[in-house]
């Protein structure tokens, strides 16, 4: 009896917001896709065979494997409470799977051990491995070095066994990556990138923030702080939850453009701020496919910048062809999800050309907020009080220009605002750890315009 893999497929759509009007000479077009994924496994979408034929989902939700790395370096012992509930949080991550889904976990320390089901092989999540992943769980212990990369190779070949459509990892580290060279991890997450996505999470605060958000952007998945440990649990059960949400993986934006047409920049400016433009994989002449990871019910926004022909006034052109596609087994073509076009239109009528499309100025600024709390920070750290001041002042203003309530407040715990509304601030004399890591790791999150 022949085994198909099964992938429910939600509907998308691609909505294109833009000025498409230029100036006689003008040739940079910029663009905001939102793209829209609804209905698929959850409300009774369809699923695709191998051979291609659809089929009414019933229940349940789509073939998904997960793998749940655990740091148990040395680190996690103290203070005894972290490693407890790193346990717990696992446990209750466990807990949350749906019967079916494949899921393995993994003790992390200068190696990868495998703690439960063991054997080079997957558990299929029902009441009885539940329970007896839990009763493994109260086996780990603290001890030895951090060397991530080696935990990402090993869930990576763990849910490679699997013939499913969603592959997931969930990453608890509290430490620095310091028992194997920056190398090693970014050939690491070179070798997984695309056939999984990971969130990854730092708990407590000796942990680098760099490394944590390097993992979460290569592997297309999400980075946090969990600055105090008893708030793991809830945190394990969100990743879980949006886990099991997902329906659909591996499908691509690409974009096609004219010949004399060039791909400026491709970045996802909502919910966070990813950059996409060096993920570019050549899909034929002037088409280029771009990640964008594990689909649910959800919505993204995307940032274009192409740069195109002059022409003259009153000439009109394709700027690019959007479309989202999601690959299907050689030797069939992707199958097409939806489609959006880029214009630009040449006039001399400045009414027209110079205004700025109200999505493509919202998320300018909000990349501009990320960059300047970054940029902000890094400057503090070095000593440099002025340029620190100037850039976290700039990311206040435009937190509360553009309705960032979450990131204005984050800002608050690391300056004094004197006036929001032209950046006055100056720095807090006593910042804790926590505060200043919680603002550099949420930085990416961003707010949709305000209707």
């Amino acid at each position: 009896m022949a085994v198909f893999s099964k992938s429910y497929v939600p509907r998308f759509s691609v909505q294109v917001h833009q000025n498409p009007y230029l100036p006689g000479d003008g040739c940079e077009v910029n663009a905001v896709l939102t793209v829209t994924a609804t209905g698929g496994g959850t409300i009774g979408g369809e699923y695709l065979r191998s051979s291609g034929a659809r089929h009414t989902h019933t229940g349940g939700g789509p073939d998904a494997a997960v793998a749940l790395m655990v740091d148990c370096s040395g680190s996690m012992a103290y203070p005894p409470a972290k490693l407890a509930n790193a346990r717990t949080a696992t446990a209750a991550a466990i807990d949350a799977l749906r019967d079916g889904v494949r899921f393995t976990v993994i003790a992390g320390t200068h190696r990868a051990t495998e703690v439960y089901p063991g054997g080079s092989r997957l558990a299929t999540a029902d009441a009885a491995s539940r329970v007896r992943a839990k009763e493994a769980l109260a086996g780990l212990t603290a001890g030895g070095g951090t060397a991530i990369g080696t935990w990402l190779r090993r869930a990576d070949q763990l849910l490679a066994t699997a013939d499913v459509s969603i592959r997931h990892g969930i990453l608890l580290t509290d430490g620095r990556n310091e028992h194997e060279p920056p190398e090693a991890l970014q050939a690491a997450l070179d070798a997984c990138a695309g056939r999984f996505t990971c969130d990854a999470r730092g708990v407590g605060t000796d942990w680098e923030v760099a490394e944590v958000t390097q993992i979460a952007a290569a592997l297309l998945g999400t980075a946090d702080i969990v600055a105090d440990p008893t708030g793991l649990a809830a945190d394990f059960v969100r990743m879980m939850e949006s886990t099991m949400g997902k329906e659909v993986s591996g499908v691509a934006l690409r974009l096609w453009t004219p010949v004399g047409s060039e791909v400026l920049s491709v970045r996802q400016v909502a919910p966070t701020v990813q950059e996409l433009t060096h993920r570019r994989a050549d899909a034929g002449p002037r088409n280029g496919d771009y990640p964008t990871g594990s689909w649910g019910d959800e919505s993204r926004d995307y940032h274009l910048r192409l740069r195109v022909r002059a022409a003259g006034v009153g000439q009109e052109m394709l700027a690019a062809r959007v479309s989202l596609l999601l690959p299907q087994p050689e030797p069939d073509a992707p199958r097409p999800l939806a489609q959006g076009l880029v214009r630009a239109v040449w006039t001399d009528d400045l009414s027209r050309s110079s205004v700025m499309d109200p999505q493509v100025a919202h998320y300018l600024g909000q990349t501009e907020l990320a960059q300047a709390i970054q940029q902000g920070l890094e400057a503090r750290k070095s000593g440099d009080i002025d340029g620190a001041t100037s850039r976290l002042g700039r990311a206040v203003q435009l937190a509360v220009r553009s309705g960032n309530e979450e990131t204005a407040k984050l800002l608050s715990k690391v300056v004094d605002v004197v006036d929001a509304a032209s950046g006055t601030v100056r720095l807090k004399a006593k910042v804790t750890e926590a505060d200043e890591m919680t603002l550099e790791t949420r930085s990416i999150k961003t707010v949709r315009v305000k209707k």
